[in-house]
């Protein structure tokens, strides 16, 4: 029996949609009037910083962008005000490069009044090795390394609302909580999508304590466990997908939904396959970077498509 045809969708949205693709080129994109460039009293012993968080983040959302060097990345900058009329100070390189150790980079998001849907998965970005091409060519001469980055994104406006970056060697399943604490507490969890990676006692237990209804992840065929909300939420789903079978269960669940998630990593190392920072502070703060920035493409517009008759 021959597979049915693959459905057809088509954009309703598309002059829109086609514009915002164009403003993401804009230079003058990034820039704010309105922005908080001069650094605020600290209260504490010690010359105050000259430079904002804020200014500081935007430097460093240039360098990102558009793969400068710091050096380059002030130069870019100082054009950019120039163009948008500002006189603002420029913090050097060296300025840059100590704030971006300890900089606690900010992510943008739209606040919906409805309860949030959150996708769960994690990528790997290359930290330290060989292209490809040489590996394939002639072999590796050390072991590459890699930063993982575990992605918590709105199911509806495709924004990353939580990010957590560690080596290589951790799990997903344990990072969920720590992604889970990153969500305002004001903010409902009515679900969360996330593969069988996800499926454990911890996790379950993560999601209950916010209220989530329930964990799309893939049951596994392990034995049903009573006693707390967390088990009977998962035991549901185990005795769902043994009665309806697991392709059925997938569909009416929405745990297809997982793929939004997927398509939000290939956009984020499409910013670069591998982190430009040596350092793990620097790292974390320049993976964070990457992600503000695809909010602020998302912000711009996204596509609206339907399914073609």
């Amino acid at each position: 029996m021959s597979k049915p045809p693959k459905p057809k969708y088509r954009t309703t949205n598309w002059s829109a949609y086609n514009e915002s693709l164009r403003e993401r080129g804009a230079l003058l994109l990034w820039s704010d009037k309105d922005m908080e460039w001069a650094g605020a009293p600290s209260g504490k012993r010690g010359c105050s910083p000259s430079f904002s968080d804020a200014a500081v983040q935007f430097c460093l959302m240039i360098k990102n962008l558009y793969g400068l060097a710091l050096r380059q990345t002030t130069g870019m900058v100082r054009s950019l005000l120039k163009l948008a009329g500002l006189d603002w100070d420029m913090p050097d390189c060296s300025t840059l490069s100590r704030r971006h150790k300890h900089l606690q980079a900010t992510l943008t998001h739209q606040r919906r009044g409805e309860a949030l849907h959150l996708l769960v998965d994690s990528t790997g970005i290359k930290m330290l090795g060989e292209g490809e091409w040489k590996r394939k060519k002639h072999g590796a001469d050390y072991r590459r390394q890699w930063r993982k980055v575990h992605l918590g994104i709105d199911a509806q406006t495709l924004e990353v609302r939580a990010i957590e970056v560690t080596a290589n060697s951790v799990g997903d399943a344990p990072m969920l909580p720590a992604l889970l604490e990153q969500i305002p507490p004001d903010e409902p969890i009515e679900s969360v999508g996330a593969d069988g990676a996800y499926d454990t006692k911890a996790c379950h237990a993560a999601i209950a304590s916010r209220g989530g209804e329930r964990a799309d992840s893939r049951a596994q065929e392990r034995e049903t466990v009573e006693g707390s909300g967390d088990a009977r939420a998962r035991n549901e789903i185990l005795r769902t997908t043994y009665r309806l079978g697991r392709a059925i269960w997938k569909k009416w669940s929405g745990y297809h939904r997982r793929s939004l998630v997927e398509t939000k990593m290939r956009c984020f190392k499409l910013l670069g396959e591998r982190v430009m920072a040596r350092d793990f502070d620097r790292q974390v703060a320049e993976l964070k970077i990457r992600a503000a920035l695809l909010n602020r493409f998302t912000q711009l517009g996204t596509p609206q498509t339907v399914r073609a008759a």
